[in-house]
């Protein structure tokens, strides 16, 4: 028997981090991502974000890839996203890359509720140097942010 808990703090941009993704229609979106999550036999924590990225706090099971688990969360989402274009007429896809954190239980509620709180954070905080601070503290270094941001 193996016992694992697989804990990733995920962020995703839209291609080009245009602000694709409005207030009216978040939650919609994000009830979508919810039922990718559990579809995936996946356990989403806290979902947020702002018009130009989202995170998430997911726990994925060991037998999904990471890799594949964003590969097809991207695919869904492009999907869901272009199939209603009323809702986000500005979505032109996802940006190549993305952020996946791993996290012990001992911080998930902290990072739940940095989750929660994006919306009051990026009043003093830019994407990008919120997005260069999360990789630089997690000892991912040697970022050049002309392949995050240039797409």
């Amino acid at each position: 028997m193996s016992y694992t808990r697989l804990l990733y703090h995920i962020v995703f941009r839209p291609r080009s981090s245009r602000p694709v993704i409005t207030i009216a229609y978040e939650e919609m979106l994000y009830r979508y991502l919810w039922g990718f999550v559990k579809n995936k036999g996946g356990v989403l924590y806290r979902i947020g974000g702002m018009p130009d990225h989202v995170h998430m706090l997911v726990q994925i099971p060991p037998t999904l890839a990471l890799s594949d688990f964003m590969h097809d969360l991207k695919l869904s989402v492009n999907k869901f996203m272009s199939e209603h274009t009323a809702e986000f007429p500005d979505f032109e896809g996802w940006g190549k890359s993305y952020c996946a954190l791993t996290c012990s239980e001992s911080v998930k509620d902290s990072i739940i509720e940095y989750i929660r709180n994006q919306k009051d954070h990026h009043k003093r905080t830019s994407f990008r140097d919120e997005y260069l601070k999360l990789l630089q503290e997690n000892g991912i270094a040697g970022v050049e942010s002309k392949y995050l941001f240039g797409e």
